[in-house]
C-alpha cells in the first residue's frame, strides 16, 4: 500500500505538468527535435518528468514558478544537503506569467509559458561560473537563450553564500 501512495503522490506533482505542456502550449515538442544549446549546454531532454522542489512567486514581474530537480536534485533536496548541492544535480524553474483563476478570484494559476531554465551542477566543468552551468530556452517554442552566462553569476550573487541557489525547500513529509 506505501508504495501506491508513493506512486499517486508523484502522479499528483506529475500529472498537472503534463497536462499545462499538453493542453496549455502550441509548441509540443518531440525528443528528435531538441532545441539548440544553451551557453553550450544541451537541451535536458525529459526534465518535464522530474519531481518538484518547490514554488516560488515573482511579484516584480508576475510570475509563478515551479522548481523541478533530476533525481539527484530531489534526493539532496530532501535531505537538506544543499549547501552545497552535489555534482550532477539539475534543478529547472518551469516560469508562466501569473493569471486570475476564471472561477475562484482569489486564486492565481500559470497562465502563458515564459521559459524554462536551468541551473547544472558540475564543480569540474563550470569552475569560472562558481561550479553552475546556466541555460535558459524562452517561449513555447524554446528558443535558446545565450545571453551571457554572466548575467546569471551576477543575478545570483546575493545568494553566493547559499551556493547560488535562490529556491528555498519546503517540507515534505516523508513516510515510509
Amino acid at each position: 500500500m506505501k508504495a501506491d501512495l508513493s506512486q499517486v503522490k508523484r502522479l499528483q506533482v506529475k500529472l498537472p505538468l503534463v497536462l499545462l505542456f499538453t493542453l496549455g502550449s502550441s509548441g509540443s515538442i518531440a525528443a528528435t527535435d531538441l532545441p539548440q544549446p544553451s551557453h553550450g549546454i544541451d537541451y535536458p531532454a525529459g526534465w518535464d518528468q522530474w519531481s518538484a522542489v518547490a514554488v516560488s512567486h515573482r511579484t516584480d514581474n508576475n510570475t509563478i514558478r515551479l522548481i523541478l530537480g533530476n533525481e539527484l536534485a530531489v534526493k539532496a533536496a530532501r535531505e537538506g544537503q544543499t549547501n552545497p548541492w552535489p555534482d550532477g544535480a539539475i534543478l529547472a524553474k518551469v516560469v508562466w506569467k501569473d493569471t486570475e483563476l476564471e472561477n475562484w478570484k482569489a486564486a492565481t494559476v500559470p497562465g502563458e509559458f515564459v521559459h524554462a531554465e536551468f541551473m547544472f551542477k558540475d564543480s569540474k566543468r563550470f569552475t569560472e561560473t562558481y561550479g553552475w552551468g546556466w541555460a535558459r530556452w524562452v517561449g513555447p517554442e524554446q528558443k535558446p537563450f545565450n545571453e551571457g552566462a554572466g548575467v546569471c553569476v551576477a543575478c545570483h550573487t546575493p545568494v553566493k553564500d547559499r551556493d547560488w541557489v535562490f529556491t528555498d525547500v519546503p517540507f515534505f513529509p516523508q513516510f515510509k
